[in-house]
Order: structure tokens, then sequence, then C-alpha cells
């Protein structure tokens, strides 16, 4: 059975999570349908003359990466993989816009080259002049989860080794503007404290960049460690979907009873939620959960967010009190994931201590 372990952990989000000294204590309260990241001082982390280059997505992911890194005390890991549905948005919409600008004119090449989804991992590799294994994944609501899995395959297969890998995606106005318009986000805005008090359509949108460090090897030093992930597409109905998370847990040899809480999904969207309060009045009944979107906003990659809250949580054994708590929570030593993107692309996570 794979197994990989959580050596450190990097986030940037819409929350104080890049390094600071506590944990969640406090959450930033916004009222909007979006949430930005809180981004840092980048000429800490990076060569300021690189930075004027660099979009937004890249800029976050390589502080993230390089932090994480740092935090695990490794120069260079044997592989870096990424997962990410939107890319570098904001590159595209400038090389889309010089395009209509100059009427499909010859035009400065360098947003193109930067727009594509596997730039983000790529950059990381030339700045760390890595010329190991490097891939990216590219599936929606799944593209992290495709990652670690791709991550823990890549473990298995070695001796010793480390990968680092990521999840992340960004807002635009453009893109913004444009999910507005298919009715993913509140008309109105909305405290993201108050999020799942108004069960009205839509939900906020969220952006972020979380990286990991994964060893197959444990130390006294890790987080957490990383059980198991899992997948599933489209479910029929709620049975289906029941069925997936049990065959999940009899494949890792666990029941229900085992997990000591679970990390919801929720997003403040009535339809989307009705999933996760379902589940709760079925197979999750009477255990403890939190939900973490409030924190984040709404993703495909917001799974990255979670994963460093649960890894967090294993390691301090303290579950953060702005969490949107259900249940009595004893203990943080297995704790599940589940997430679902639009009720299409689903996904399973498990940790424990080590």
């Amino acid at each position: 059975m794979m197994k990989a372990y959580i050596r450190s952990a990097a986030s940037i989000s819409p929350q104080n999570t890049f390094n600071h000294s506590g944990f969640l204590n406090e959450i930033v309260e916004y009222q909007t349908n979006r949430l930005n990241s809180i981004e840092p001082d980048y000429n800490e982390i990076i060569d300021p003359k690189q930075i004027r280059r660099m979009s937004r997505i890249i800029k976050m992911s390589i502080a993230a990466a390089f932090t994480c890194l740092k935090d695990a005390g490794v120069t260079n890991p044997d592989a870096i993989i990424t997962g990410t549905a939107y890319g570098c948005l904001e590159d595209t919409g400038t090389f889309l816009a010089n395009t209509i600008e100059y009427e499909e004119e010859p035009i400065a090449p360098t947003a193109f080259v930067q727009s594509t989804h596997n730039t983000i991992g790529a950059q990381i590799a030339l700045l760390l002049k890595c010329h190991q294994y490097n891939n990216t994944f590219v599936s929606g609501g799944a593209s992290f989860e495709n990652a670690l899995q791709d991550a823990m395959m890549f473990l298995a297969e070695q001796y010793s080794s480390n990968v680092l890998v990521g999840g992340m995606d960004e807002i635009t106005d453009a893109s913004h503007t444009v999910l507005s318009r298919m009715g993913l986000y509140k008309r109105n805005p909305i405290s993201n404290i108050d999020l799942f008090k108004s069960q009205s359509k839509g939900t906020i949108n969220g952006e972020g960049s979380a990286f990991f460090l994964l060893s197959n090897t444990p130390s006294k030093s890790d987080l957490a460690c990383l059980d198991g992930v899992g997948t599933f597409y489209k479910p029929a109905d709620l049975n289906e979907t029941e069925q997936q998370i049990k065959a999940f847990l009899s494949a890792h040899l666990i029941d229900l009873a085992d997990i000591d809480l679970i990390i919801t999904g929720n997003n403040g969207d009535k339809k989307t939620d009705a999933v996760y309060y379902d589940l709760q009045q079925n197979i999750f009944k009477n255990m403890a959960s939190v939900t973490y979107k409030n924190l984040c906003g709404e993703y495909p990659t917001s799974s990255a967010f979670a994963l460093w809250l649960a890894a967090n949580m294993i390691k301090s054994n303290n579950v953060p009190s702005v969490l949107n708590q259900t249940g009595d929570i004893k203990s943080t030593s297995k704790i599940l994931i589940y997430n679902h993107y639009q009720n299409i692309y689903h996904s399973l996570i498990l940790l424990s201590s080590c």
C-alpha cells in the first residue's frame, strides 16, 4: 500500500497562512464574493530582477515552493509535480488582449510562453536548476489529487527520494466576471465568516497556492502521513457516492469509525452543499467534521489548502476555533478530507499522525 510522509508544507492563501507564527489564530474577514490571496514580500524570496517578469500565480507558487523546501531542509527535490485547473490566467489574458489590440499581427511571445499550465512547475525547476522528473496535471477539480497520486506512485517506485508537489489556481478580473455570469458566485457581497449561514445560490471565489515536500521515508519532523488519495467522477446519486467512500476506506483497511475528523468542502451554495448534508445524515452521521472554504473560497484546487490545514492540525493536535465545526472532536490522529467540485469531481484524501 502506497504511503508518503509530509515533511513540510507551505500555503499562500486569503488567510495569514504563509510564514505566520500562529496556526490560524484569527480569521481574516472579507465582505465580498471573491477572496484574493495575502501575498508576501517576494523580494525576500525571489531575485528582484526576475520578479518583474512573473505573474501573480507564478510568484505565489515559487514563494510557497521555495519556503516548503527550506522548511524541509531540501535543496533540490527528486521530482516536481503540480496540479492546476486554470494555469496562468493573467498571462493568458494578456496574450489574448495583445492579440486583439494588434489585430492578430506578430506580438511579443512572452505572455504566450508563460500562459501554459506547466509554466509554474517549469519556472520552479529552472530557478532550482532541477533536471529531474517534472509533470503538471490539468484535470479540472481533480488536478491536485492527480498530482498527489502521481507523487505517491513516484515515491513507491524509488528506494529513497522526495517529491515537491503543489496545487494552485488564481483569480483575475476577467475570469471572475466570466464565472460570475455562469452563476458560480453569489450576486451580492457576503462575509466569509457568515458563508454557511446564507444557503443561497452561488459561493465565493477563491485562490491560492500550496506546496508539500513528500518523502517515502519517515523523519521526526514530519507533519503527517499521507495514507491515500482517491477520486471519482460524476456519481449518479448519493448511493454511488457513499459506495465510493466505503470502497476507498476499505481499500485502506479502515472503517469510518476509525476516522477522528472529516474535513468537508462545503462552499455555501445550497445546491452543491446538499451532497455534504445528505452524507452527514447518513454515513457521516454523528461524526466530527469541519469546513474550510470560508477561509480560502472555492476553486478547483482548494483541496491543496485543505491538505495544508489537515497536516497542520495533525502535527499540532489542534483544531482552530475559526473553523465551522460539527460534533465533538476528541483527536486529530486520523483525518479524512472529502471534497467535490460542482458535484463533478469528487476526491478523498486520508491522513494520519506519524
